[in-house]
């Protein structure tokens, strides 16, 4: 079994298949708990990158970690995202 960074999530796909995001940031908002992250772990010196903002799922049965989904609603994505760009003093988040 390969071992993972304390730093990285593993996403399990539709298809299947896990593909390891970095974690840029962590808060929690209204007893929520959010991540920051970005796909694979390469550093890009100033240019842009595509994050993602996932939550803890409630809904989890393993209660030993949290699992974590994706957030859509664009509203909390709004209110997460300002959280996130204050925390990472300098950083834009942009909607695609």
């Amino acid at each position: 079994m390969k071992k993972r960074d304390k730093n990285t999530i593993p996403f399990l796909t539709e298809d299947g298949d896990t593909v390891e995001f970095s974690i840029l940031e962590q808060t929690t908002v209204n007893g929520r708990s959010y991540l920051l992250v970005e796909e694979g772990a390469e550093e890009t010196d100033g240019e842009e990158q595509t994050v993602y903002i996932m939550r803890a799922n409630p809904d989890a049965s393993d209660n030993e970690m949290n699992e974590y989904v994706f957030v859509e609603d664009e509203t909390e994505l709004l209110l997460v995202s300002r959280i996130f760009e204050q925390l990472l003093d300098g950083t834009d988040i942009v909607m695609d």
